[in-house]
């Protein structure tokens, strides 16, 4: 039988819905962190191509209004400082460097432009003065990282990049070189701050995909919590209003239509509810009819002990005490098979499977009965199968009994000196079911009404001459059971002559040969 509760990922319909969801929100952030990132990539090379075109035109300026000396032409510092005070848009900043790199001007410093920033919160009295120390590495990086490039330019090599400045902020730079035919005289350093606005734009323009993919998130949540939570809460109220309510079955038919898990355990627990209460049912059932069999007897011995102390004559006083033996012997068997009735459910599932030899089994059965003398029913059996061929998986205790129990039932019903013939063999008449145990007698038979009525509980059929009290009524019933747990079937037939008079009854055994070849 297959196992439709093992976990197999891609048959999950809730476990892909889940998977699914969280994936669309993880992917709407990744979409737009890429799609931010090109953007922002995109925004950066534009102010480079913007600055460069600017420090170009600005260089070209420089290299005609503030060259002088002939024939070794050089940059002059005021006509650099008109040019950078003239052609600095506001928001940048512009440095001048001359051919051995060292600052001619500044346009921080020419421009009427200043740099504000907030000053740090006083200090209490007697606080400590902050460690600059921090600062002062960021102001030694920053100036590095100017200089550098700065010998780059002169080296005639158009730089551009984004660095931090001496506050510690994102810049875009270009330095070009400015030249006078092939002579480069100095760098022009052209800086813009708005890197961090730049960035700004892309948090603002990163909103959209973070509110998409929160409310992805929250439309799964919800709909997690429609298509799972809930089902399961109303699948654990229905369980709980079986338990304190005494209701006998759950029934939730919008649940149990649906495809999924839930659908699943939906049917699963109606199936196991309505399971429990046929049991609950059976056994009410049963215990009426243990209390209806139990009182027949002893009415019956009641009655021969009530009716015994008038009675004088010896040979009457003696019927009346074989009535009174065979009720007790009824009254032991019946409570006998009535314990291993209760028990049967409890011993089986407790009782681990393991490989039975039915022949070797059988064997050991038939051997216990041994003839007490000539007219005793005899017991024979014979065998087509090799002991590999004959084993089942099952449990030996249980089979054990229903063999027992249906040889006890053909003796007893059989005439004195007749013979009871077990044989162990095969049918292909269904292939599942190929190992075929028989028992026939040589009894009066079965009525043809009551093949099947044969095998429920208390049902007992003492045609005339046989020995009251041997039969309880259960046996068969147990026998049923038992077989059904070892996913095989018994019936019973009438055996016939070839004037098709019954010559007996025949019961046969159909177990699974779940070990071996036949």
């Amino acid at each position: 039988m297959p196992n439709r509760f093992k976990f197999t990922f891609g048959n999950s319909r809730l476990s892909r819905l889940v998977l699914g969801l969280n994936l669309l929100g993880l992917l709407v952030l990744v979409v737009g962190a890429l799609a931010l990132n090109e953007f922002r990539q995109g925004l950066v090379e534009n102010r480079k191509e913007s600055l460069t075109a600017q420090a170009d035109t600005m260089a070209e300026i420089i290299a005609v209004v503030a060259t002088v000396g002939d024939p070794q032409p050089y940059l002059e510092a005021s006509s650099a400082h008109l040019a950078l005070s003239r052609f600095i848009p506001k928001g940048q900043r512009a440095r001048l460097f001359n051919a051995e790199g060292e600052l001619l001007s500044d346009s921080y410093v020419v421009s009427e432009s200043v740099d504000v920033r907030p000053l740090p919160p006083a200090r209490d009295r007697g606080e400590a003065a902050p460690d600059r120390s921090a600062q002062t590495d960021s102001l030694e990086k920053a100036q590095a990282a100017l200089s550098d490039e700065v010998k780059l330019a002169l080296g005639g090599t158009q730089v551009t990049s984004v660095r931090l400045n001496e506050s510690g902020k994102k810049v875009v730079s270009v330095s070009i070189p400015i030249r006078r035919v092939k002579m480069v005289l100095g760098v022009l350093t052209l800086e813009a701050g708005d890197v961090d606005a730049i960035v700004a734009a892309q948090r603002m323009a990163m909103l959209p995909f973070i509110l998409v993919a929160v409310g992805v998130s929250l439309f799964s949540a919800l709909l997690v919590n429609w298509l799972v939570s809930r089902p399961i809460q109303r699948l654990s109220a229905a369980a709980d209003s079986v338990r304190m309510e005494q209701i006998r079955a759950i029934s939730l038919p919008d649940l149990e239509t649906r495809k999924d898990e839930i659908g699943t355990l939906a049917r699963s627990l109606e199936s196991m509810t309505d399971t429990l209460s046929k049991r609950m049912d059976a056994i009410d059932r049963f215990a009426a009819d243990v209390s209806h069999e139990i009182k027949n007897p002893l009415t019956s011995i009641r009655s021969a002990l009530e009716t015994l102390n008038l009675v004088k004559d010896d040979s009457a006083k003696e019927r009346l005490m074989n009535v009174i033996n065979q009720d007790v012997h009824r009254l032991d068997r019946l409570i006998t098979d009535i314990s291993n009735a209760s028990r049967l459910d409890a011993e089986l599932s407790r009782d681990a499977p393991k490989p039975v030899e039915i022949g070797a089994l059988m064997e050991d059965i038939v051997s216990l009965y041994t003839p007490d003398d000539d007219t005793s029913v005899r017991v024979v059996f014979t065998r087509a199968l090799t002991s590999l061929s004959s084993r089942v998986i099952g449990r030996e205790g249980p089979l054990g009994q229903v063999f027992r129990n249906l040889i006890d039932n053909a003796r007893s019903f059989s005439p004195p000196g007749s013979t009871v013939h077990i044989h162990l063999g095969h049918s292909h008449q269904d292939p599942s079911l190929p190992l075929h145990i028989t028992i026939d007698d040589e009894g009066p038979g079965i009525p043809e009404d009551n093949l099947e009525t044969i095998f429920e509980r208390f049902y007992t059929s003492r045609p005339k001459g046989t020995l009251f009290g041997r039969n309880s009524g259960l046996g068969l019933s147990i026998s049923r059971q038992i077989i059904a747990a070892h996913h095989g079937r018994i019936w019973a037939e009438n055996r016939k002559d070839e004037a098709g008079n019954i010559t007996g009854a025949r019961f046969t055994v159909a177990l699974p040969n779940t070990y071996g070849p036949l």
